[in-house]
């Protein structure tokens, strides 16, 4: 199984699916719930599958939120809204916003009926033992339009390489903020969004700032040295290689057609800047070119 791919699966798939962050779409349908504000409505769509989760789950799965920024959230979203119902609301709102963004021909198009079928079956056919989020997902129902069947496809897709990537985080001990302290580091996203959305203090960033200083991952400059994007890179591929096992239902060709596919789209997307090209998720954009199997 090819980790290339699997990288990329996951650099045009993200967009696809990161849409629902950015849209007002989704703000409006939770809050027709009586969800209060964008983290709350953020925290019990992505949660939702997971059933009504305690705040120490959803921290310990999320990973690089502030405790009490989750806590803010869970459990008291769950009051105000069932995960059934988030459920619904999420699928609701990316129909709405796929739509916007994507508009209605290439939403009803055979490509992306034909990825939707490649995402589907790649999701169903992969062992998520050890991928709690990845898991609940796969466990969602498959919504019946092709366009919904993608997105939630790349949902659960996600989530597997997400679990594998906090798996990577732990084994390297790079705590929570101290991720997003060299992520930010690297440039890949703005050092603010990151802070703030994410929930951490200053002092609490300059803390984590120090101990990757420490252990020579950042200089005083607060650049990331040459140790700290070995660790960095060492991260990346052990997420790569874990988010392997995503293709092997329909293998690498499969998985080249599934990428292949989803490339118009993503590009639709970051084009309309229904996602920020420069994001707090990490994603590459443009994606750097890739050796085909």
């Amino acid at each position: 199984m090819s980790t290339s791919l699997a990288r990329a699966l996951w650099q045009y798939g993200e967009p696809v699916h990161a849409i629902t962050y950015y849209a007002p779409e989704r703000r409006a349908a939770t809050d027709a719930l009586g969800v209060k504000g964008g983290w709350m409505s953020y925290f019990g769509c992505r949660a939702a599958p997971l059933g009504a989760a305690t705040t120490p789950v959803v921290t310990a799965l999320f990973y690089v939120f502030h405790p009490h920024m989750v806590g803010r959230a869970i459990p008291d979203v769950w009051g105000c809204a069932t995960p059934e119902a988030l459920l619904d609301a999420r699928l609701v709102s990316i129909d709405q916003a796929m739509r916007r963004v994507l508009g209605d021909e290439a939403v009803a198009s055979s490509s992306v009926e034909r990825a939707a079928d490649l995402a589907a079956r790649a999701i169903a056919g992969c062992d998520m033992a050890g991928r709690p989020l990845g898991a609940a997902n796969q466990a969602v129902p498959e919504p019946e339009e092709p366009h919904l069947r993608l997105w939630q496809a790349l949902t659960a897709l996600r989530e597997h390489r997400g679990d594998g990537h906090v798996d990577r985080l732990v084994d390297a001990e790079v705590t929570p903020c101290e991720a997003l302290v060299l992520q930010a580091a690297t440039g890949r996203s703005p050092e603010d969004g990151l802070r703030s959305n994410r929930g951490w203090s200053t002092d609490e960033w300059s803390a984590a700032a120090a101990s990757l200083m420490s252990r020579g991952l950042m200089d005083r400059d607060l650049r990331i040295t040459s140790a700290g994007n070995e660790v960095r890179q060492t991260i990346e591929d052990g997420t790569d290689r874990l988010a392997a096992p995503i293709i092997s239902a329909i293998g690498d060709a499969g998985a080249d057609e599934l990428v292949t596919l989803l490339r118009p789209l993503a590009e639709a997307v970051m084009t309309n800047r229904a996602v920020p090209a420069h994001n707090n998720m990490g994603v590459p954009w443009p994606p750097p070119r890739r050796e085909r199997p």
